[in-house]
């Protein structure tokens, strides 16, 4: 049999097609099911390539790069749980918050809170990027509430100050994520915002939370533009304990990577498939193409359950400017704001969900694998009021 098997190899080389007509001869079936979305400049389906050579398909030339789904070796250690994560950080978020509560609360312990007192709050604010209209309707109403109640006490004006930043920053917003599976297939994170946010990195961080909470993860390392991202990506998903699919070739469809991310989540049975999408894209139109067919594309099997938009903290206005342009183009559901350590704008969440509608869901607070956080209002306006 062998040896009929080398002739037959033998002939097909001779008979005119070199070694690439050698390429259809070796397919075997692709992994899982479903058909593969075509690129958008023609050719056919998407080939699988794995690390343990246990399937290997050849893609014909004028088709879209193979898929890599990689295994990771054994999981060392446990990531921790999501519950308590923003109280175990809050000595952090403190230290980096003192230039906005050391004058809150030197301004409120004069015991004189004059109109120029007033004035140097709202500035202090504006200053932490609450935003010009924000930080006067928040003075306004705490200026009206001393004035109502009589009082210059330090203690009780610290405490409506502290009652009316938690109002500010929205308490009843609904700020779970809704990543439960469906049934027979798994919830879809889409992954979205502009290269040098911690985008990427945000992806693996989110992926540990997730495996802390003892949920199973895929992660789609759509960015395709930057080799560098989809290294970053698999480096996460070896640590995490996360599979990860990703194309063999920079620059490939990266709907075809998200299709094939969440059609190995369907056939694994895991809880979660996180994709992680390109923010290089500089033009709007350029954007709404490139997001608009990879959520199209995911839909094929099922909804997209979250759009989470990676901002960073330190960017100021510049980031309400783009994140503007996301949520113009994608129907983003909930902010991560990344870098609020080391920076004094901690009123950039208020404004965030101002200008966009949608909550702040996750702070990311340090370089730590576990600095990413389900954001808690209370726990961050103590951090930022801490003595």
């Amino acid at each position: 049999m062998v040896t009929d098997l080398i002739y037959a190899l033998i002939g097909v080389v001779v008979a005119g097609g070199g070694t690439a007509a050698l390429v259809p001869l070796i397919r075997s079936r692709r992994r899982g099911g479903g058909t593969p979305p075509q690129s958008d400049q023609g050719g056919g389906g998407v080939g699988t390539l794995q690390r343990d050579t246990e399937q290997v398909t050849a893609a014909p030339p004028d088709a879209t790069p193979a898929i890599e789904i990689v295994t990771p070796p054994s999981v060392i250690e446990k990531p921790p749980p999501s519950a308590g994560r923003m109280t175990r950080l809050r000595s952090r978020l403190a230290r980096s918050h003192t230039a906005i509560g050391s004058v809150l609360l030197n301004l409120i312990s004069a015991g004189k809170l004059d109109e120029q007192a007033f004035q140097d709050m709202e500035d202090t604010l504006i200053s932490a990027d609450m935003g010009v209209g924000p930080a006067r309707e928040l003075v306004d109403q705490l200026r009206t509430e001393v004035k109502v109640l009589g009082t210059n006490d330090p203690q009780e004006v610290t405490s409506l100050l502290r009652a009316d930043l938690i109002g500010a920053l929205g308490p009843d917003l609904d700020r779970s994520l809704h990543l439960a599976r469906h049934g027979d297939r798994p919830s879809v994170a889409l992954i979205v915002g502009v290269n040098g946010t911690g985008k990427t990195t945000t992806c693996g961080k989110l992926a540990r939370v997730l495996i802390g909470d003892d949920k199973t993860v895929v992660l789609g390392a759509a960015d395709t533009f930057r080799a560098a991202a989809v290294d970053q990506l698999q480096t996460w998903g070896d640590r995490v304990g996360a599979q990860v699919v990703r194309s063999d070739r920079e620059g490939a469809d990266p709907a075809s990577v998200a299709f094939e991310a969440v059609n190995v989540g369907i056939q694994e049975g895991v809880d979660t498939v996180i994709v992680d999408t390109a923010g290089r894209l500089h033009t709007k139109v350029g954007l709404m193409d490139e997001l608009g067919k990879i959520k199209r594309v995911i839909e094929r099997h099922g909804s997209v359950d979250e759009v989470l938009l990676v901002l960073d903290a330190t960017t100021g206005q510049n980031g309400l400017r783009q994140a503007r342009v996301f949520a113009e183009v994608v129907d983003v559901t909930g902010v991560i704001l990344t870098k609020l350590d080391g920076t004094a704008k901690g009123g950039i969440v208020i404004q965030v969900q101002r200008e966009l509608g949608v909550p702040v869901k996750l702070v990311g607070l340090g370089e730590g694998p576990d600095d990413l956080a389900p954001f808690d209002p209370e726990a961050f306006v103590d951090a930022i009021l801490a003595e």
